[in-house]
């Protein structure tokens, strides 16, 4: 490495003949980079004489190092005024991670997308790196496409599908920062908005989508579906995705989602609501509503044979046949069994009599009364 010797004059002298103001440590300069090698950068800081940069001080979370060369200007923060070779001794990796976090700021500011790496995984979330600036990923913000549908909240089968994620770049927004505190959180799914809303505005509510069924959880399942444009596309990345809420799978009450549907089942689904990103289908929507016929079978003041579906506090669900059910509420079952609880009477999974008390096909609804063994 050359070394750029100082006139005559030493430092002091030189001060003062050019009327400069001495720099203290944690300042930073800006100079002119005369020579690069692989583990130092000779730097020209004017009337000031020379500063070099060392090892692990060129290390630099915006990029910016690697690119030098001489002739460019490059910003460095000093960290010994005068070192035993007569340098000035700086650190670009310490005025980088300020500039770091300003380019932080902006890009919250102005909701730019970025390109970060994943290096790690927990069970909340994963672990990523931005200008050198390390970040969190919550699974809540994770797009569709890396959300980890996993049945029952399994948190260990979560975390297994999250570390295939280590390793990968994911392009993501900042959502919240702090420098102070040094937090740092992106989102996948906000990155993605803008992209969605594009290929969302070419649906309408009504309309008939065909897809796969991506993950079946307690309050419903998902399906994944391509948008008109895309539709002969074989990319993740162009599928949407959208709910079919439990109460939407079928006509049937339904109290595990599991039991009438699964993941990788093909399906047909109705849009029924759009929301931003948010798309609601419906599969019962696409089915017969036995309702509207409920009067071909049933009528008010029939005795009929039910079969206890569950028993809760306010009443006993009961299906008349596979679609039809109705809800022989507590106060009727007090009224033929004073003093008894519905528990010491019926039992779930057992049929018994019932006399229809009410019939609302509109919404759904039926009213019973057990009738009392003779």
């Amino acid at each position: 490495m050359a070394k750029i010797v100082h006139h005559d004059q030493d430092m002091e002298t030189l001060i003062e003949n050019q009327m400069i103001s001495i720099p203290s440590v944690g300042d930073v300069l800006e100079g002119i980079v005369i020579e690069k090698t692989s583990n130092s950068i000779l730097l020209d800081l004017g009337p000031l004489g020379t500063g070099i940069v060392f090892g692990t001080e060129l290390k630099d979370g915006m990029g910016i190092t690697n690119k030098l060369k001489p002739g460019d200007t490059i910003k460095a923060t000093l960290i010994e005024i005068e070192n035993e070779d007569g340098y000035f001794e700086l650190s670009i990796r310490q005025a980088s991670y300020e500039r770091a976090w300003e380019d932080i700021t902006s890009k919250q500011e102005n909701k730019d997308v970025v390109h970060a790496k994943v290096l790690d995984a927990n069970k909340g979330g994963l672990i990523l790196e931005i200008n050198g600036i390390t970040g969190f990923l919550p699974v809540s913000q994770l797009s569709s496409k890396n959300y980890p549908r996993v049945e029952n909240g399994d948190k260990n089968r979560i975390l297994e599908l999250l570390k295939k994620l280590v390793g990968q770049e994911l392009i993501v927004r900042v959502i919240d920062h702090d420098r102070t505190s040094e937090k740092l959180i992106v989102s996948e799914k906000a990155a993605q908005s803008e992209q969605e809303l594009t290929a969302i505005s070419e649906l309408k509510v009504k309309d008939i989508i065909e897809g796969e069924v991506s993950g079946v959880v307690d309050f419903g399942a998902f399906v994944k579906f391509l948008p008109p444009s895309k539709s002969s596309s074989d990319k993740m990345e162009d599928r949407l995705e959208g709910l079919v809420h439990i109460s939407e799978l079928a006509w049937q009450l339904i109290d595990d989602p599991r039991e009438v549907i699964k993941t990788g089942d093909k399906v047909q689904a109705k849009i029924i609501g759009i929301d931003e990103t948010r798309i609601s289908l419906s599969l019962k929507a696409l089915k017969k509503d036995p309702w509207t016929e409920v009067h071909d079978r049933y009528n008010v003041g029939d005795v009929v044979d039910g079969k206890v579906d569950k028993i809760n506090p306010f009443g006993a669900f009961v299906y008349l046949d596979k679609d039809i059910h109705g809800l022989a509420h507590v106060s009727e079952f007090k009224e033929v069994y004073p003093g008894k609880s519905m528990e010491d009477i019926i039992h779930s999974g057992e049929t018994y009599k019932w006399r229809i008390l009410s019939i609302e096909p509109k919404d759904h609804r039926m009213g019973l009364a057990i009738v009392k063994k003779k």
